[in-house]
């Protein structure tokens, strides 16, 4: 069996895959970047879950045919920003928030 590898949203993985299913808001984690190609069986893509007000959980995975790799992280300070295009989001980034004050950058020992 082959795997989609270009759904990025829950609503796009009901159609291409029949026999999903899902509890709770499956869209939690809103795709940010997403690059696959199906000839040559690899998908590498980047999730993020804001927890507003406090920062961002950051999924990045890769998959090469059969294998997964998984990393997942917590970034503070930021949330996800969308571009819209009429009513559609064609991209997602990570940009520091407003409320959030990072220390200045030092050198070691200053």
């Amino acid at each position: 069996m082959e795997k989609t590898l270009h759904n990025s949203d829950v609503s796009g993985a009901r159609k291409n895959v029949p026999d999903i299913k899902t509890f709770g808001d499956a869209d939690t984690f809103r795709l940010i970047a997403k690059a696959s190609s199906a000839a040559e069986g690899w998908m590498k893509s980047t999730k993020a879950m804001e927890i507003p007000g406090v920062g961002c959980v950051v999924q990045v995975t890769t998959q090469q045919g059969n294998s997964v790799a998984e990393a997942l992280t917590f970034v503070p300070g930021v949330l996800i920003e969308e571009t819209w295009e009429g009513e559609s989001v064609i991209a997602r980034r990570l940009v520091a928030a407003p409320w959030a004050s990072a220390p200045p950058l030092t050198k070691e020992g200053e």
